[in-house]
């Protein structure tokens, strides 16, 4: 039996999972979490065999604790199930230690089929998201984006899709002053000057819809 901890922010959508997860008998979800530190806590108090893991939920996001989820003491391997697209964050995830990345809009057959591939030890990615990683390791360019931190890069997105510094503050569960920190970080990172530049580069890299 697999044993499943969805994180997720939004009861509809892991009662929605559940359910899909009943019809396959080799698959088992013990557990549920709705934040970031309840995910971790959970983690470390708790053996599971997958962690299945969306990436926007409230305060440090899901790519910030990726890596403390593969050190906790039972080390299980992460699977992303999200709404951003792999141009936006599946590189990032993987290299952050995450096992696999789904959208989810995906069919529910390639949740099972992926579940039980990284549960096994393996990885779960696309066919297009296999040929940007073999591009990546084959180029190794960076885009000026690739040099942000996790929470830059979380930070960089939000604006790039026009939400405001106290609006990101909110969301993130960070003070209005962190987070122009980070903008100011991620201007002189880039080498830009405006919101404008930003959202202008993110929409040419496909990193926002």
């Amino acid at each position: 039996m697999i044993n499943i901890l969805i994180a997720d922010d939004h009861p509809i959508v892991r009662h929605g999972l559940k359910q899909i997860l009943s019809d396959s008998a080799e698959i088992k979800v013990i557990a549920e979490a709705e934040t970031c530190q309840e995910t971790l806590s959970k983690v470390n108090s708790d053996k599971y065999d997958v962690i299945l893991l969306d990436l926007s939920m409230p305060g440090r996001g899901g790519l910030e604790i990726i890596n403390e989820i593969r050190k906790s003491k039972h080390q299980p391997p992460v699977l992303i199930l999200t709404a951003y697209t792999e141009e936006q964050y599946a590189l990032r995830a993987l290299k952050s230690g995450a096992s696999g990345y789904l959208v989810k809009k995906s069919a529910p057959h390639e949740l099972v089929t992926a579940i039980k591939k990284v549960s096994s030890g393996g990885k779960y990615i696309s066919l297009a998201l296999a040929e940007k990683l073999a591009f990546s390791l084959a180029f190794d360019e960076k885009f000026p984006h690739e040099v942000l931190s996790n929470r830059e890069y979380q930070v960089m997105s939000m604006i790039a899709s026009g939400k405001m510094v106290n609006e990101i503050a909110k969301e993130l569960a960070l003070s209005v002053k962190t987070i122009s920190t980070h903008r100011a970080r991620i201007l002189k990172k880039m080498g830009m000057k405006s919101n404008a530049e930003i959202t202008y580069y993110a929409i040419k890299q496909g990193l926002v819809d």
